[in-house]
């Protein structure tokens, strides 16, 4: 059966089908965890069928109808728009990998049209939309679940399971961290040329329809405020994610501040690619720190932190454990536990579809929200900061010497890439005090604005509340 697109009016639809029988898939955005990821984990499950698919680069789409044709045996029907892909009656499922700022309204849609989603993360673009998200899964009896694969593999279960059970006593703060490398977005003279393959204004959605001056459309936009979240979210949604779940805390922290900057890159793209936030939640702080430079200049090594370049650290009164690599030691430095194993976050999602029951989710829709907010919150005190000195910026962290020592680690590595850090190079966030029952901010109306978001007409998401 050959691939075809369709723009226009919806398919006939088939009757509803029982718990046993095929599911029928539909995935939008068709980039390397579209492709990569969704198309083989939904075919690789008995009776779980990818149908359709769709994304506003033809060329992408038709990559991936051949993929899934020469890979699968069959043919898929093609979408530029995803709404068409929305309103065939026989899809069940949605694999939702869009970039992010895409997640908010595609999933709503997609539960207004009676489907279930397994959505990319971060799951939202602003916090404010991811509730959203919440509130139409539970509109429409939807299972939603967010792409935090963590949640569904045994190590971080067990780990997670032992720490909270208080074989290491009370948990007295968490330490996340990313040393990924990246490289700069480009910096263009003149905006960079939209392939002809590509419906831009439909790419953009709910983002700003602007030209582009980095050298590359698709990844990219993940360092771009204007489309993504940064690193701290982008990557950090999974540290946090595991680091929240072993708190065991239910809503964002108390207060948040963030410091850092874009440094050596002089390119198009805004978000902070060195960065250090403080997550002040009731039951113990949670640190974060990005680093996307390598260890010093000229240097091809990534920094670590106690050996690791990604990672959650749990520090209990009784020792330490480390959840990514999964042991476990006393306060003597000696291994006292180990956690291993793995799982399958795609199959969790189909089983769960099956069962009808969102309780059955490892990842459901409303932790991912929970988490993806907490990352949002250290974001949005750094985009309101202002370059600082490192005497501001000592005097306004003396108060918690966690994070006093972390900003030392980080004026340290900026150091290492000749970067003057007493130049007022660095940018310092304020203290941002949260209303955690109504996720915002006390007395920052700049803040909640970052809260609420942007979008653009007619990608306007809907209050579902």
């Amino acid at each position: 059966m050959k691939s075809t697109i369709v723009a226009g009016a919806a398919l006939a639809f088939s009757q509803a089908r029982g718990a046993n029988e095929r599911i029928r898939v539909g995935i939008i955005g068709l980039g390397g965890r579209g492709v990569g990821a969704h198309i083989p984990s939904f075919e690789n499950q008995k009776d779980v069928s990818v149908v359709a698919v769709c994304d506003p680069d033809r060329q992408r789409m038709g990559n991936a109808a051949k993929t899934i044709e020469s890979k699968f045996g069959h043919g898929v029907e093609q979408y530029i728009d995803m709404r068409r892909l929305f309103d065939r009656k026989d899809i069940d499922v949605i694999g939702n990998a869009t970039q992010n700022y895409w997640h908010g309204l595609s999933t709503i849609w997609a539960c207004q049209a009676g489907k279930h989603v397994y959505v990319e993360k971060p799951l939202s673009h602003y916090i404010w939309e991811g509730r959203q998200m919440v509130n139409a899964a539970r509109k429409y009896s939807r299972i939603v679940q967010c792409g935090t694969q963590h949640r569904s593999e045994n190590k971080f279960i067990e780990g997670i399971k032992w720490i909270r059970e208080g074989n290491l006593g009370k948990i007295k703060y968490i330490t996340a961290f990313a040393n990924k490398p990246r490289v700069s977005c480009g910096k263009r003279d003149t905006p960079l040329p939209i392939p002809e393959t590509l419906d831009y204004g439909l790419w953009c959605g709910p983002a700003k329809n602007v030209p582009i001056y980095r050298d590359r459309l698709q990844y990219d936009c993940s360092f771009d405020w204007n489309t993504g979240d940064g690193e701290s979210c982008n990557q950090g949604i999974h540290e946090v994610d595991v680091a929240r779940w072993c708190l065991g805390e239910t809503m964002l922290p108390s207060r948040v501040m963030s410091i850092g900057g874009r440094f050596v890159f002089n390119d198009a793209c805004d978000v902070p690619n060195t960065q250090i936030i403080y997550y002040d939640f009731p039951t113990a702080p949670i640190l974060y720190e990005v680093h996307n430079l390598p260890k010093a200049k000229n240097s091809k090594e990534m920094p670590t932190f106690r050996g690791e370049r990604v990672g959650v650290i749990v520090n209990c009164e009784g020792g330490v454990v480390s959840l990514y690599r999964g042991v476990a030691w006393d306060n003597e430095g000696k291994q006292i536990k180990s956690f291993d194993g793995g799982g399958d976050h795609f199959v969790n999602f189909i089983d769960a579809v099956r069962s009808g029951r969102r309780e059955d989710l490892n990842a459901e829709v409303l932790e991912g929200h929970r988490s993806t907010a907490v990352c949002h919150t250290g974001n949005i005190s750094y985009r309101l900061g202002k370059k600082a000195s490192v005497k501001e910026m000592r005097a306004q962290v003396e108060e918690v010497p966690l994070f006093a020592d972390m900003l030392e680690r980080m004026l340290k590595h900026l150091e290492a890439h000749e970067i003057d850090v007493g130049a007022r190079t660095v940018t310092l966030g304020p203290w941002l005090q949260i209303d955690r029952e109504n996720e915002r901010f006390k007395n920052s109306e700049p803040a909640n604005r970052l809260v609420r978001g942007f979008y653009r007409e007619p990608y306007i998401v809907p209050d579902m509340s």
